[in-house]
């Protein structure tokens, strides 16, 4: 890929990117990239059609969106948001909701659903990666949060404190309410356990046999370093949630590279998970893996290009947060984060399944 080095400025820090020519992007021939392990691309990411940014606001960064029809037929969005630098996700982000007639928008906020519950609570600062499904007669909001005064009980890093949440509305329009006072996962009292030190990012996975499988991200700080996905299944929506014996099952500490983000479906009897590459392929792009069970997982397809694929953008942006918008049990749209926009902070992105 030809690449040139461009130095802009972002609220006073001058910031280097590659801007990528567009008849050199990622390579469609895999062989190119020179990985030492075959690739190949998934039938998902060959279905993914031009994309459009959405929830360009200004003043404000825009973090994934988690999509689902309501009732009332239209796409209704729940997505995380915070002002200022893209740093201040860690302890200003909140959830809002927003609503269009049709998945690429346009779209209206219709105000904030959760947001921080101040000193005292697990949740204090940051409510962050929401994640919306329907389950039975509600609305299961999942979220991470974190209290960055109560990292000094661990190991001082803003990430020990990060759990998941879980909150339940009767309607998407709310009022979305917290199961427990506390994280609906919270991680393993041993530190010789993969998931000791925090539990983030989750995907639920409402299995046909009735239980809900809840993946998520972990990080074992305390022995390769490296994060992983697992997965806890429970009988009740509101838990408990048990973690099963297999985890980690994502991992892919074998090339030193991490997981993120991941977003689990079921399609015509087969697992699928979509993640965000921390390197495996490209740092840019997004994984694939498929299962027959669930929980023994293949090696990684490509998932999904790079934003400069799919717009007329020509610099290759970090594209982040997949969630998938499910209709009549079939993916039709692929939302993400990407940074970047017309107002230089991040925004949220819709790729169409042909």
């Amino acid at each position: 890929m030809k690449r040139m080095l461009v130095t802009i400025l972002v609220l006073g820090f001058q910031i280097q990117l590659f801007a990528a020519d567009r008849s050199h992007t990622f390579p469609q021939d895999l062989a190119e990239l020179g990985l030492p392990y075959p690739v190949t691309e998934s039938d998902f990411s060959k279905k993914l059609n031009s994309g459009k940014r959405i929830l360009e606001q200004e003043n404000w960064n825009v973090w994934g969106a988690s999509p689902i029809m309501g009732e009332d037929g239209k796409i209704h969005v729940f997505y995380s948001r915070w002002r200022g630098t893209h740093s201040r996700w860690l302890s200003h982000s909140e959830i809002a909701h927003a609503v269009a007639d049709t998945p690429e928008g346009p779209y209206t906020v219709l105000g904030p659903v959760l947001s921080g519950r101040g000193e005292g609570h697990w949740d204090a600062d940051t409510i962050h990666n929401p994640t919306i499904q329907k389950v039975g007669d509600k609305y299961a909001l999942f979220f991470i949060g974190n209290n960055l005064a109560n990292a000094s009980k661990y190991d001082g890093h803003h990430a020990s404190t990060q759990r998941i949440g879980l909150a339940l509305s009767d309607s998407l329009n709310g009022p979305f309410k917290r199961v427990s006072e506390d994280p609906i996962l919270e991680v393993s009292p041993n530190k010789q356990d993969w998931d000791s030190y925090l539990t983030t990012n989750p995907a639920l996975l409402q299995h046909p046999n009735g239980e809900f499988w809840l993946y998520y991200k972990a990080w074992d700080k305390y022995n390769d370093n490296m994060r992983k996905m697992g997965v806890a299944i429970a009988k009740d929506i509101k838990g408990p949630y048990i973690k099963h014996p297999k985890n980690p099952l994502v991992n892919f500490a074998q090339y030193k590279k991490q997981v993120e983000d991941a977003y689990v479906f079921i399609e015509q009897d087969k697992f699928y998970m979509i993640m965000r590459d921390m390197g495996v392929i490209h740092p840019h792009v997004g994984l694939m893996l498929d299962s027959d069970d669930g929980i023994n997982w293949s090696a990684p397809q490509l998932g999904y290009r790079t934003n400069v694929d799919f717009t007329n953008e020509t610099t290759i942006q970090r594209m982040e947060r997949p969630q998938v918008l499910m209709q009549n049990g079939k993916p039709t749209y692929l939302f993400l984060a990407l940074m970047g926009g017309k107002f230089a902070t991040s925004t949220a992105f819709v790729l169409k399944l042909q």
